[in-house]
């Protein structure tokens, strides 16, 4: 039978610090739950960036047969995520357990030096500019799982040019208090490539390194200008994939 991790810290140790199962984690918070077996470990948090996930990492087989028993408990709602390698591994033994898509995780414990002074200064935007916040990310990134007035979403940095229009943004959002994660960065169009978008990921990033010790993100593979300017700023690159009971 697997075993019940309570503690945030018996999770750290179980997991070996993997800081995507720590961010799984969210300090164990009331509804989280984990588990493990052997090298395994598996934690289940619901409405995590916008989905009921089950995060685990550790030895492919040992995960496959936890993530199957978690799976049965929790529900077919939860998504497994992993590492991308892991995931395909576990979905090849779990009969019923589809693979759902891959995307990248990104992080570091520090950014890279500013070579560069951007043409805006970024600041935390105060509640009375969620508006714009909300008009920009609908016209540059209508996708955006972050979004003004989203569970989980605490704060918004932004940019903005020389006439005062919001330019950019990026949000605070489904951090822990060992993983701070960005989500819902976006550039209105006119003004990508310009650096608005670095400087207001530094805010953001820096901040959370400050207070966290390590900072995050999800980001599209297809997306290879968000994953150059990650790069650039020190982000180290983790291909993940999710996978689903029925492929739901």
């Amino acid at each position: 039978m697997p075993r019940v991790l309570r503690e945030v810290a018996e999770v750290a140790e179980a997991c070996a610090g993997d800081p995507l199962v720590l961010w799984g984690a969210q300090g164990m918070v009331r509804g989280v739950r984990a588990w493990a077996l052997g090298e395994a470990v598996a934690v289940a948090c619901p409405d995590l960036n916008r989905r009921d996930r089950l995060t685990v990492c550790g030895e492919p087989e040992q995960v496959a047969a936890l993530a199957q028993w978690a799976l049965g408990r929790l529900g077919p709602s939860y998504r497994v995520v992993g590492s991308r390698a892991l995931v395909e591994q576990v979905v090849a033994r779990s009969p019923g357990l589809r693979l759902l898509g891959t995307f990248e995780w990104m992080d570091t414990r520090r950014l890279s030096p500013v070579l560069n002074a951007g043409p805006g200064r970024a600041r935390w935007l105060g509640p009375e500019e969620e508006g714009e916040v909300s008009a920009l990310l609908a016209a540059a990134a209508p996708s955006s799982w972050a979004a003004p007035g989203v569970a989980g979403v605490r704060r918004w940095a932004g940019v903005r040019d020389q006439d005062g229009v919001l330019v950019a943004v990026a949000a605070d959002a489904w951090s822990c208090p060992q993983v701070g994660f960005v989500a819902g960065v976006a550039t209105a169009a006119c003004r990508r490539g310009a650096g608005y978008g670095e400087a207001v990921c530094r805010l953001a990033l820096g901040d959370l390194l400050t207070s966290r010790g390590r900072a995050a993100l999800m980001v599209d593979t297809a997306n290879h200008t968000a994953l150059a300017l990650y790069g650039r700023l020190g982000l180290r690159l983790r291909p993940l994939a999710a996978a689903a009971l029925g492929g739901a």
